[in-house]
């Protein structure tokens, strides 16, 4: 599986893989399987710093029969990134254009492996704990012990995906011309729709790079 990058939409380095997954981190996780893939959606942490591509953390269900399918092959996490509508109308001629939609996604594949043990675990969970109670009035944190934690911990399974390919596409207009792309960026700036903003600052962040 691959995903159809023109090289206008190819950035340049994998600094935007990094923010995406920081910004997104609720993926689709995709493993093949008999007689149909496993597919999971689930919050991942992406570790920068782990391989030469990163490595993607996370933890499902024991109960989910997707881990048992770890072995059969390759994974695929999808994160899908801000999307948002372009209209033809905000370009400096419409009638020569047609209707599109400006999106950042980022499509990682590796084999995913299970977790050493509890400790590497509860390792895992205190870091998403953290980055997700990070900033609020009062942050909750795990406070299991004893026979509660193990059961907690034993309900899951953590697994880590060393990523061995990583395609990015960041679709942000940079076909079109600088006018267009800051008329593009006003607009989406202006719309009340869903992620229009966010796309507008990608668009300021990539877009204007090309």
């Amino acid at each position: 599986m691959s995903v159809y990058i023109p090289s206008a939409f190819a950035p340049r380095d994998l600094e935007p893989l990094a923010r995406l997954a920081a910004e997104h981190p609720f993926a689709v996780l995709i493993t093949p399987g008999s007689p149909e893939p496993q597919i999971t959606h689930l919050p991942l942490e992406f570790a920068a710093d782990e391989g030469p591509r990163g490595t993607l953390l996370g933890h499902v269900a024991r109960a989910n029969p997707h881990w048992r399918h770890f072995g059969d092959g390759p994974s695929l996490a999808i994160f899908q990134g801000p999307h948002s509508y372009v209209s033809p109308s905000w370009y400096a001629d419409p009638a020569a254009a047609v209707p599109t939609w400006n999106y950042a996604v980022a499509h990682l594949h590796g084999r995913a492996e299970l977790m050493d043990g509890e400790r590497e675990k509860r390792q895992l969970l205190e870091r998403m704990v953290a980055r997700y109670e990070r900033g609020r009035a009062q942050p909750w944190r795990l406070q299991l012990q004893g026979r509660a934690l193990e059961a907690m911990l034993g309900a899951i399974v953590g697994f880590r995906l060393v990523v061995e390919r990583a395609e990015v596409k960041l679709k942000l207009s940079q076909n079109r011309s600088p006018d267009d792309r800051e008329r593009v960026i006003a607009a989406l700036v202006a719309e009340a729709a869903f992620d229009a903003g966010a796309t507008a600052r990608w668009m300021e962040a990539y877009a204007r790079e090309g």
